[in-house]
């Protein structure tokens, strides 16, 4: 007799599926980031960046983060206190211990396979881990923006002032994805300190 077979869960998969959100959901925090543009609390760009983010949110870890800094969950409750939170970032979604540390590689592959092994991790976790997806998306951003200004400032050493731009990217380089890896296997919801345009990887 054939015994039955079970469905293969990956290693930082969580035991229980997360659910889907519905169009309800999406249209809840739609509402809510309204409000806050015509309070003031976000800008244009800021507003038309986070609805489209919200339309295209799969999981209620996606829509956490665009209303996070505006003291307010998704459905427009205020939210709960958020307590102690490390530089760069705050309590992140529920995650798995093997979450936090597939998350943590993403970090520290910053130093043995740079770009490749945030961006695997990225495009794996992919409607598996949010929270894995998340922290390899921001090392991504982190490590491209810090090539491309390297880059630059080689171009430009003739104008010496690049030269000190340079030094600065080799310590951030160096020290700044150390931090990110501890904040990932404490479960926190890490954000390198890089502006939004130079965030070039969108999560879609």
């Amino acid at each position: 007799m054939q015994e039955p077979q079970h469905p293969v869960r990956r290693p930082w998969e969580r035991p229980q599926p997360q659910i889907r959100l519905t169009h309800a959901d999406r249209d809840a925090v739609t509402e809510v980031l309204r409000e806050a543009y015509g309070k003031g609390q976000l800008d244009e760009d800021e507003f038309e960046e986070r609805l489209d983010r919200a339309m295209r949110a799969k999981f209620g870890a996606d829509l956490e983060p665009l209303t996070q800094d505006l003291g307010l969950t998704p459905q427009g409750r205020p939210a709960a206190p958020a307590g102690a939170r490390a530089a760069g970032g705050g309590e992140a979604p529920e995650s798995t211990s093997v979450e936090r540390v597939v998350a943590g590689l993403a970090h520290a592959g910053n130093y043995f396979f740079p770009l490749i092994a945030p961006l695997v991790l990225f495009l794996g976790a992919a409607n598996v881990s949010p929270y894995v997806r998340r922290q390899a998306l921001e090392s991504l951003n982190f490590q491209l923006a810090c090539i491309i200004g390297a880059v630059l400032s080689l171009v430009t050493f003739w104008l010496v002032v690049p030269m000190f731009f340079l030094v600065a990217i080799m310590v951030g380089w160096a020290v700044i994805p150390a931090i990110g890896t501890i904040a990932a296997l404490m479960g926190k919801d890490w954000r390198y300190p890089l502006p939004r345009r130079l965030r070039l990887v969108k999560d879609e």
